[in-house]
């Protein structure tokens, strides 16, 4: 399944890169990039293009907020190749997750459950940790709108169980370090990691649900393929 190899190839990678040279990274890359080709073959065109779009977006974001402004500093002071295919198979994760049956059959208690459980998450980064946490309880607001106000909520709650797991590994393992404060002003405090950073997928999913569609009419009629299983990550999904 989908989710299941996410899950799985985030911890390998970031276990690998603990003590990696910078060619050793690269191959890492490399295999994260064919395994979100492989995931990407049995989805349709339209998903395709929605991760096609939020990998480049979330590439952008890293080359600017780690490369550039240095908000949170790589393990080798680069963005590792593993990165910008990293995100989209968080957000395939996400997605396929929050299409899934066993999501829908649980909507009801899902959402307050994930608002409850990031909500708790913000208030420990600003008033318990021993970081206090603006950008988090920033992002947690951001993940609440999406998550009562987004057109697929329950994406958002695979992306906060995505996020919040890698971000706390990648963290704890030292593949990234978030800043005591942002370095462009100084102002604006943040936990490592920030607690509701799930929230940022939250914009590249609207740009994506945005673009996508645009893109999809611009193909040939021939290459817009429908995926070999629509139905990702039900019990009965073999993906």
């Amino acid at each position: 399944m989908t989710p299941a190899a996410v899950l799985a190839w985030i911890p390998l990678v970031l276990f690998a890169d603990q003590h990696a040279a910078l060619t050793q990274q690269r191959l890492l890359g490399v295999g994260t990039w064919l395994l979100l080709l492989a995931l990407l073959a049995r989805q349709d065109t339209r998903t395709r293009l929605q991760v096609g779009v939020v990998v480049v977006f979330a590439s952008a974001v890293e080359y600017l907020f780690a490369g550039w402004l240095g908000v949170y500093v790589y393990r080798l002071h680069d963005v590792p190749w593993f990165v910008p295919p990293g995100h989209g198979l968080v957000y395939l994760g996400a997605l396929t997750m929050g299409r899934s049956e066993l999501f829908a059959r649980n909507r009801r208690w899902l959402i307050p459950a994930t608002l409850a459980i990031a909500g708790g998450y913000a208030v420990w980064g600003l008033a318990l940790s021993g970081r206090r946490d603006v950008l988090g309880a920033f992002w947690f607001v951001c993940l609440a709108f999406f998550l009562l106000r987004g057109r697929n909520p329950l994406v958002f709650v695979g992306a906060f169980l995505v996020v919040t797991y890698l971000e706390l590994l990648g963290t704890r393992l030292g593949t990234w370090t978030w800043q005591i404060r942002d370095p462009i002003l100084g102002l604006v405090a943040m936990g490592n990691p920030p607690s509701g950073a799930a929230g940022g997928y939250g914009f590249f999913d609207a740009a994506a649900l945005w673009l996508a569609p645009r893109l999809v009419d611009r193909l040939p009629a021939g290459i817009r393929r429908p995926a070999l299983n629509s139905a990702p990550w039900s019990l009965r999904d073999p993906s």
